[in-house]
């Protein structure tokens, strides 16, 4: 019998909050939460700017709350002379075990590649930490019938460079870049199928049952649910609904475990 893997709900503050907004948050956040048992949340996590992480993951230890704390991006190498960087070392030293790498948005607006998020997934495994590397087609790529060949790429691109046993270490999320910010959701079948495209490009390199796969965009309370009950949509990725600890909490209501 196949084990159930335990749904991620992530949630991507971006370039928001600062500490004080930051603390609120968790705070909110935890009072919602609490009165749920563990085994029936999922992973909850969430990626504040790297100036809240250390505060965020004191508080989240002071509340003995069961959230995850995740950086947003992180560089490859373990340190030098690139200014403005921060190296695993650094987050390994706050405690964050997390990482959020080749967001769409780092991407577009920053140069990332498919080789600069491989070279940091290799560097987060090597950490001991978890990465949650993203993929996703743009607009006009999805427009032209290129999503498919798009994704095998960004997939192979990681996965090659991969160990078998790192396989289940990864969560990859599915973010096509038309849905992100938009208001556009990818009608949950459509997701799934390239999610379960993903598994199949996964499961080239090795076994593939245990590897986490999320969809990302224009993730609400209202839209989870369907995309929860995919056979390989394991979790979210969510932007701006996980700003309120309101509406992120109506997501994570929605979340439950997804059986290989």
């Amino acid at each position: 019998m196949a084990t159930p893997r335990r749904p991620i709900i992530a949630g991507n503050w971006k370039m928001f909050k600062t500490t004080q907004e930051a603390t609120a948050f968790v705070e909110a956040l935890w009072q919602k939460v609490q009165s749920r048992a563990t085994a029936e949340l999922p992973e909850i996590v969430v990626c504040p700017p790297f100036t809240a992480l250390s505060t965020v993951k004191q508080q989240v230890e002071k509340l003995g709350a069961p959230f995850i704390v995740a950086a947003q991006t992180m560089e490859s190498r373990d340190n030098g002379a690139y200014t403005g960087e921060i190296s695993p070392l650094m987050l390994a030293d706050l405690g964050i075990r997390w990482v959020v790498l080749g967001h769409s948005e780092r991407r577009q607006y920053f140069n990332e590649t498919d080789e600069t998020v491989t070279a940091k997934t290799l560097a987060a495994l090597k950490h001991g930490m978890t990465p949650i590397v993203c993929v996703g087609e743009e607009l006009q790529e999805r427009e032209n019938g290129l999503t498919d060949a798009v994704i095998e790429q960004q997939i192979r691109a990681v996965c090659s460079q991969l160990q078998t046993s790192d396989l289940p270490k990864i969560v990859i999320a599915y973010e096509p870049v038309w849905a992100i910010g938009t208001g556009k959701v990818c009608e949950a079948a459509e997701a799934n199928r390239v999610c379960a495209l993903i598994r199949h490009f996964v499961g080239e390199y090795g076994p593939a049952e245990q590897t986490r796969i999320l969809y990302g965009g224009s993730v609400k309370a209202d839209n989870t649910q369907a995309l929860m009950s995919q056979s390989d949509i394991d979790g979210g990725l969510v932007g701006g609904a996980s700003l309120e600890a309101e509406s992120f909490f109506g997501i994570i209501q929605h979340a439950s475990p997804v059986t290989a």
